[in-house]
């Protein structure tokens, strides 16, 4: 096996035992990184001189790509976007800190969807990246660049971040393991903020295995981020160590394998996956999520509403990009997001405003977080039946690039997983099979309730143990 294809445990192990150090894997990563990125486009940068000389510094650390939101000192921070392009972080964001506490360092940046608004990637302002499976296919989004870096081998595993499921479908487009962890477990300051009550940032890896043991680096309280809590972060290394499925109770939610516009062979995988956990002893328990056709809209009504409160900074005035067409304060604001900003930013951005206006913020925004809460509702009652959710994941493999051309088309690859992440809870992809038409990977997700992540973790790996047969 090449360096560049260890994932996190075996590249501990190597290094624990001497048979190479970190200035060896970052080596091997940096030589796939000039073998494959032309084709991949999965880093946007890769400073390697400063790659090398943090492995000189930490000879057992382990590199990992970090997803270009996530401020890391000394690094471009760009969000795919040109309003930043050219700014370069002078702080590093907690989960960085934590990180590097914990034997990682950062090395590269990867593409996203700009300000990780988007499911393909395609919205990203400063490059393509392509699926590692299928070059004329996207690699999902926002996270595209991280799961195409984890799955084309580019990386030993990847931060990503996910708002509405960009950590999940892009983990399902890109055959990788995805975590979104509940709202709170992982702190946010240091990450640039687009829905400030969703956003959370999570392990990309190529095993449950792995995102266990980057999961534990990156939790735990920050006194930077009010919602993280003080309670521990539980061990999720040992968690999941005898993971089976012999007595949990899997819930089936008839709400998310009755969607018009599923493709067949996922709904093939996910039968299966199903059929696979409850012949190793997993009891699957039928349970309602009422108020699941109605996640969407609430999803698009908050998140474009705190967009565009947190991307009111980006002004043309402190930092990034300043118009040089600007004759007056106004125009240089107006101007310089004009010329900065993407279309899918804009478009989210004037919704926002739209719902958080005077006269319609009550019935947008307020009556959205009303229903919120009956969604979160929702799943506390189905946790009271169940241990955890198995769906799909996204209801499409990856698709052809511009073959969706609606925005409302393109929302729709977030169906299964909006609904968790306005809930807070916590959810994993998992890789669950190919298609057998176009040969590409599918996953399954899996969700539980909040703070649960031991669970989580313990479930997808009982899956993961089981699903040889599937692939």
């Amino acid at each position: 096996m090449e360096l560049y294809e260890l994932g996190i445990k075996a590249a501990r192990e190597g290094l624990a035992k001497g048979e190479f150090s970190s200035i060896d894997l970052t080596q091997a990563i940096i030589d796939r990184y000039h073998a494959k990125n032309a084709e991949i486009g999965a880093y946007l940068t890769f400073d390697e001189e400063q790659a090398l000389e943090l492995a000189r510094a930490n000879p057992k650390a382990v590199p990992i790509a970090v997803k270009d939101l996530i401020n890391v000192t000394g690094q471009p921070c760009t969000c795919a976007s040109k309003i930043l392009k050219g700014y370069v972080s002078p702080y590093d964001a907690t989960v960085i800190k934590n990180m590097k506490s914990h034997g990682f360092i950062s090395a590269g940046r990867v593409n996203m969807d700009e300000f990780a608004m988007g499911s393909s990637t395609e919205n990203s302002g400063l490059g393509v990246t392509r699926n590692p499976y299928d070059l004329t296919r996207v690699p999902g989004g926002s996270s595209g660049g991280s799961a195409a870096a984890v799955g084309g081998n580019l990386c030993i595993a990847a931060l990503g971040t996910d708002t509405g499921g960009s950590i999940r479908q892009p983990a399902s487009f890109c055959n990788c393991v995805g975590i979104k962890p509940s709202y709170g477990r992982v702190s946010r300051y240091g990450v640039t903020a687009f829905a400030s009550s969703l956003d959370q940032v999570g392990p990309m890896t190529k095993s449950v295995e792995d995102a266990a043991i980057l999961l534990g680096a990156l939790a735990g309280h920050d006194e930077m981020d009010g919602t993280t809590p003080k309670d521990p972060v539980p061990d999720y290394a040992a968690a999941i160590k005898g993971a089976s499925m012999k007595g949990v109770r899997l819930g089936v939610a008839k709400e998310y394998f009755e969607v018009e516009g599923m493709d067949p062979e996922v709904k093939r995988i996910t039968e299966e996956a199903l059929s696979k956990c409850e012949k190793a002893g997993a009891e699957l328990v039928e349970v309602s999520l009422p108020h699941t056709e109605y996640a969407m809209a609430v999803y698009y009504i908050i998140a474009p509403a705190e967009a565009s409160a947190n991307l009111a900074r980006f002004d043309g005035v402190r930092y990034g990009h300043r118009s040089a067409e600007a004759k007056d304060v106004f125009s240089l604001y107006t101007k310089s997001r004009a010329e900065g900003f993407g279309p899918e930013v804009k478009r989210r951005i004037i919704m926002g405003t739209y719902v958080l206006s005077s006269g319609y913020y009550d019935a947008y925004y307020g009556r959205a977080q009303k229903v919120r809460t009956l969604i979160t509702r929702d799943f506390a009652e189905a946790f009271g039946k169940c241990d955890a959710l198995l769906s799909p994941c996204a209801p499409t493999p990856a698709f052809r690039f511009k073959e969706l051309q609606d925005p409302l088309t393109m929302y729709l690859n977030d169906l299964f997983t909006i609904p968790s992440a306005l809930a807070g809870v916590c959810a994993s992809s998992v890789p669950a099979g190919f298609t057998r038409d176009t040969k590409m990977p599918v996953g399954v997700q899996f969700i539980c309730g909040a703070f649960e992540e031991a669970k989580l973790l313990s479930v997808s790996k009982a899956f993961e143990d089981l699903r040889g047969s599937l692939v």
